[in-house]
């Protein structure tokens, strides 16, 4: 027998309190079109039973949000009567909310009326809106029910949009799911009318439009400002949802040019297997954000065809499994008009100046350097980190974020100490900027002087022929506790060598070697200790490395190798002079350690 399907009659809270407070997991979802609260408590994968009102209302935010997507894949597939009969009831519990906004929302929070945040109110009115607009294509008889609910919404985004920009906050990513969803619902109500929608003056052209937010919150090489891999993603999926049955060739020659670019960055951080790294914020691992990728992998493909995304559809994909609704590959024709050329794949280095991130590849390694702003309230304190990733193998990821609701963990997974970053005297780096210093076909480097008084770092990294160096210089004027951090997130093996480099095999679907040596006058110790491995399983324990000298002045070099290249490294050693590496083949490389 098929499990009874019912829609919440409740207002959903703040999705982030669904997360277990013992191991900082989220939650198991259960059945959320079952619209009741798992009996017992949510459950947690080590065991838990959480069950608290703010729990219950994270719930209730994944419970609707799940019926909108499922309203649009019915609509998508014909099944018009359940899809027409639950909108209606949407309807119906829309307007017994519309007594006063949520009571419950936090101060920080534009408050919506089904869910704490207007943002979220947003997010659901987008699918609401296209399940009626791909009902209307088939008729209207049978829509006058949901009228007064997609008017409401449309109003709804309006005063929220209002109350945004009257803060100056035009380029927030409320902003765009605010456009979206006044667009959504607008083209769904002249739709279910038999009218022409007429809204494209308010809701993209306009002084606070979609288009006007595109143009102040993405900066010229193509970051959404927060520099973050998720909100990124974020504002590019709620353009193309705003966009759909637009024509690409009327929209605004300089907005498709951001909306190319925006599509760019995507396609130059991900690795040739489909991982998109979680810089500055974004969750790590989740089913709801691998269908979010998928969605915007689709839009993408049909404005700005990319092979590298279609790989991250894949990835997302194989990760859902069974939890693919399919909804992704029903999207086709969302443009009007033909898609853009399939643009250039990128070369071996790619600097984003703004953002400040550095993409290098070589060999099976796909490495990126961190030394941009800080990114407002979704940055890190991280800067000068590397990350490193093969093809398919999170070598040493950016760890992302557990759900915010979590104060403990989410505190962790911002530190210095959660990033393969640098530290100094054991604390906290300052929330700042980093510089770049120099940038050629084959290498980055960049410094940063005011994460702590006193001191600056400097970190370059070199594609070398089969291998990847790094080189970290901190300087300070007196002595100081100076660390080099290695984060992995897969398995990881360390040894000390009697004499030469320190030595570490990286494991996975790939496998990683790296030599580590140093330059200080003074002894460095390598220390392993067990962590927590990246966000989406705090208790997944991986092993740390500290490289640590006490000392006014230190390089720490290492070269990196992955196992399917050659010839192979047979030697690295460090002097003032640089960086020597010795390759099977009997051929040496120098390299600098600064520019």
């Amino acid at each position: 027998m098929a499990a009874l399907r019912r829609i919440a009659r409740e207002r959903g809270g703040w999705w982030h309190a669904y997360v277990c407070p013992a191991h900082g997991v989220e939650l198991d979802h259960g059945d959320v079109l079952g619209g009741v609260f798992p009996e017992g408590g949510a459950r947690c994968a080590y065991g838990c039973r959480v069950d608290d009102e703010a729990v219950r209302g994270a719930w209730l935010v994944l419970s609707h949000q799940a019926w909108a997507r499922h309203l649009r894949v019915l609509a998508h597939r014909g099944e018009r009567a359940e899809a027409v009969a639950r909108l209606v009831e949407y309807a119906g519990l829309y307007e017994e909310l519309a007594t006063a906004q949520h009571g419950e929302a936090q101060g920080w929070m534009l408050r919506g009326r089904l869910f704490h945040q207007a943002l979220t109110d947003a997010i659901w009115a987008v699918n609401i809106g296209h399940a009626v607009s791909t009902l209307a294509e088939h008729g209207t008889d049978d829509l006058d029910g949901v009228l007064p609910l997609l008017d409401a919404l449309e109003r709804a985004a309006l005063d929220a949009r209002n109350v945004l920009t009257g803060k100056g906050q035009l380029a927030s990513n409320y902003t765009a799911w605010l456009n979206a969803a006044g667009v959504a619902a607008g083209r769904g109500a002249a739709a279910a009318r038999g009218q022409e929608w007429d809204g494209g003056k308010e809701w993209l052209e306009g002084e606070h439009g979609l288009y006007a937010h595109l143009r102040v919150a993405v900066a010229q090489d193509g970051w959404e400002w927060e520099g973050s891999t998720y909100y990124h993603g974020f504002v590019l999926r709620a353009a193309l949802l705003a966009l759909r049955g637009t024509d690409p060739a009327a929209v605004p020659a300089d907005v498709v040019g951001v909306l190319a670019g925006m599509t760019d960055v995507l396609a130059t951080i991900a690795t040739p297997g489909g991982i998109l790294p979680a810089l500055h914020d974004g969750p790590y691992l989740r089913a709801p954000l691998a269908l979010e990728w998928l969605e915007l992998v689709s839009l993408t493909q049909q404005l700005v065809p990319s092979p590298a995304l279609e790989a991250v559809a894949g990835r997302a994909r194989a990760e859902l499994g069974d939890a693919d609704d399919g909804l992704d590959r029903e999207l086709g024709g969302w443009f009007t008009g033909p898609p853009l050329p399939e643009r250039a794949a990128p070369g071996a280095l790619t600097v984003f100046g703004a953002a400040g991130y550095g993409v290098l590849r070589v060999a099976g390694i796909h490495a990126l350097l961190d030394f941009g702003p800080h990114g407002g309230s979704h940055g890190h304190r991280d800067k000068l980190s590397l990350y490193l990733y093969g093809d398919t193998t999170p070598w040493q990821p950016d760890p992302g974020q557990v759900p915010y609701a979590h104060a403990e963990f989410r505190d962790l997974y911002a530190s210095t100490e959660a990033h393969p970053a640098f530290r100094v005297d054991g604390g906290e780096q300052a929330e700042c900027t980093g510089t770049l210093l120099h940038s050629d076909d084959r290498s980055v480097t960049a410094e940063v002087t005011t994460a702590y008084e006193g001191v600056r770092a400097v970190r370059r990294i070199v594609a070398g022929d089969g291998f990847l160096v790094d080189l970290l210089t901190v300087t300070a004027g007196e002595d100081r506790r100076i660390t080099a951090q290695l984060r992995p997130g897969t398995a990881l093996d360390v040894q000390s060598q009697g004499t030469g480099p320190v030595r570490t095999t990286w494991y996975g679907d790939e496998t990683l070697h790296g030599w580590h040596t140093h330059l200080a006058g003074v002894p460095v110790r390598p220390v392993s200790t067990p962590g927590p491995g990246p966000a989406d399983d705090p208790q997944r324990v991986r092993t740390r490395v500290d490289f640590t000298a006490v000392t006014d002045r230190v390089t720490f070099a290492s070269v990196y190798q992955a196992g399917s290249a050659g010839p192979a490294v047979t030697d690295v050693t460090l002097a003032e002079d640089g960086l020597t590496v010795r390759l099977a083949d009997g051929s040496t490389t120098r390299f600098r350690s600064e520019d």
